[in-house]
């Protein structure tokens, strides 16, 4: 199945939640998490469309890394209304080195899973993924 090399398998409910979210705008967020047991990267939690940035770093846990999609709505200097889908690579640095090392090594492989992504983050801490940084890498 998976090695350390490929990463993990990923589970297709990531890849349809995705293109739920990106389609259909069905959700603010996504937040993925790699089940060892599984081996494979499977959904942890999906944000109502509704949701703040402020929910979707809230959802990230403190302790544990995570792949999370962001769909984030801006307004360009010429007064458009865009969105950007971030992917934001959580690897906070309290979390076990072998997770670390896990998400790491499987990064790629679930990115290309992915097919739309327009702009990626890595954050160790909650303010290298702050909303002035989204801000700042969307346009």
């Amino acid at each position: 199945m998976a090695n350390a090399a490929s990463g993990m398998a990923v589970n297709d409910e990531c890849k349809l939640k995705f293109l739920e979210l990106k389609a259909k705008r069905t959700y603010r967020f996504i937040v993925f998490k790699i089940d060892e047991t599984l081996k494979q990267v499977i959904v942890d939690k999906l944000g109502e469309p509704a949701q703040s940035y402020e929910d979707f770093t809230a959802s990230m846990p403190a302790n544990e890394c995570r792949y999370a999609i962001y769909d984030f709505d801006f307004v360009t200097v010429e007064n458009c209304q865009k969105s950007k889908i971030f992917f934001i690579a959580w690897s906070p640095d309290t979390a076990k080195v072998r997770s670390k090392m896990l998400y790491a090594s499987s990064k790629d492989r679930f990115k290309r899973e992915l097919d739309g992504i327009q702009v990626e983050l890595q954050a160790t801490d909650p303010t290298e993924m702050g909303l002035d940084v989204i801000r700042s890498r969307a346009n």
